[in-house]
């Protein structure tokens, strides 16, 4: 398989593989239970999550565009304030409270030094498991050990933990506020 940057005119689609590899994802549909607030929410909540890459020629997509990756390199973030706003917004009220924990705790795992930072990667789940997330997970690490980075992510979903340590990252904690289902961040030594 064959993974390449997406330029400028795979934005749309790699957003779309998105919204399809997170329709499942525990956090991600805990936070936003609705099909149709989800549907609607959630292409917005992918731009201000990882957006930044398609600019930074650091989002990634497989050559049969079954799966993406979008990541950000040393010093570029997530629009924290669109993100909280945005959860805000669509959110259920009874979980309002532990949104906003649950980002709280996120900054706390978050490295202070320079690092690149994966926050969203997914295969449509009609092709997962045939190696689409270990393809785009290789080709985001070439650049990170080219510059001898630290890599860091949060895992939103258990079944993608062995994948990511079979990379070189490592549990480092749990995030969890109320009922809301657990995120585990995880840190990448650099090499």
């Amino acid at each position: 398989m064959h993974v390449k940057t997406a330029l400028a005119a795979d934005q749309a689609g790699a957003i779309a593989l998105l919204i399809l590899a997170f329709s499942a994802d525990p956090m991600a549909r805990w936070s936003l239970p609705d099909p149709v607030t989800y549907l609607a929410a959630f292409p917005s909540i992918t731009k201000a999550f990882g957006g930044s890459a398609f600019a930074k020629g650091t989002a990634y997509i497989s050559s049969d565009y079954t799966g993406a990756a979008l990541w950000l390199p040393p010093g570029i973030t997530s629009d924290e304030e669109t993100l909280k706003r945005l959860f805000d917004e669509h959110t259920p009220d009874d979980i309002k409270e532990d949104m906003q924990a649950i980002f709280g705790q996120m900054e706390k795992f978050h490295p202070t030094t320079p690092h690149w930072y994966l926050p969203m990667i997914g295969v449509d789940p009609v092709h997962q498991g045939a190696g689409t997330g270990a393809a785009l997970m290789t080709e985001g690490l070439k650049a990170v050990d080219r510059d001898g980075s630290i890599a860091y992510l949060e895992s939103s979903n258990p079944r993608n933990i062995s994948l990511y340590e079979r990379h070189g990252f490592e549990v480092i904690g749990e995030i969890q506020s109320g009922n809301s289902p657990v995120v585990r961040p995880m840190l990448r030594k650099a090499r």
